[in-house]
């Protein structure tokens, strides 16, 4: 079977990107800065607009809303991944497996990573408080305001969300979201 990706311009995708081995990096300071650094240096270039965001030692989920007539998301996943590959301190870097040396990869990604188009208002809805609850999920924070790493803070600012929003209540989500 082979594998097709959404290809829709100026769409909005949903994605889930996960490190090699599920290793728990990512949430380092230096790692932080250096994920920012690297979004910044393709957005310039390949402008899009995050509209969620979380990030987590191992992985992290977010929206993205590209430009009309663009539809090149996987050239942005591949340009982000490879510049923070090139700078990530070494060692938090895997030993490569054989078929990585063959092909001079770093062993810091997952090769692929999930994406799906978000099709309606309800769809957005429901993946943004997807991301957003995340470290709940993954018993990482009691409540999405106490994750730093969000842009959950973002949208109590702009009044989306109460602060309070998934502290007393448990949410479940479909199955079939996050491609976790």
């Amino acid at each position: 079977m082979r594998y097709r990706r959404a290809n829709i311009e100026g769409g909005t995708y949903f994605f889930t990107v996960v490190t090699f081995k599920r290793e728990k990096f990512l949430t380092q300071p230096d790692n932080v800065s250096l994920l920012r650094e690297a979004f910044k240096v393709v957005m310039k270039k390949h402008p899009f607009i995050i509209d969620a965001f979380i990030l987590l030692p191992d992985h992290l989920h977010c929206i993205w809303s590209l430009p009309e007539n663009d539809n090149d998301f996987s050239n942005r996943w591949r340009l982000i991944k490879s510049y923070f590959s090139r700078n990530c301190n070494k060692k938090y870097k895997q030993k490569p497996s054989e078929v990585r040396k063959r092909k001079k990869e770093q062993a810091i990604w997952q090769r692929r990573f999930w994406e799906h188009l978000i099709r309606d208002d309800d769809d957005y809805k429901t993946h943004v408080e997807y991301i957003h609850y995340n470290p709940v999920k993954h018993h990482l924070a009691a409540a999405p305001i106490y994750w730093e790493y969000s842009s959950f803070h973002k949208y109590v600012q702009k009044g989306v969300y109460s602060k309070d929003w998934g502290v007393s209540e448990e949410i479940v989500f479909d199955q079939r979201i996050g491609g976790e």
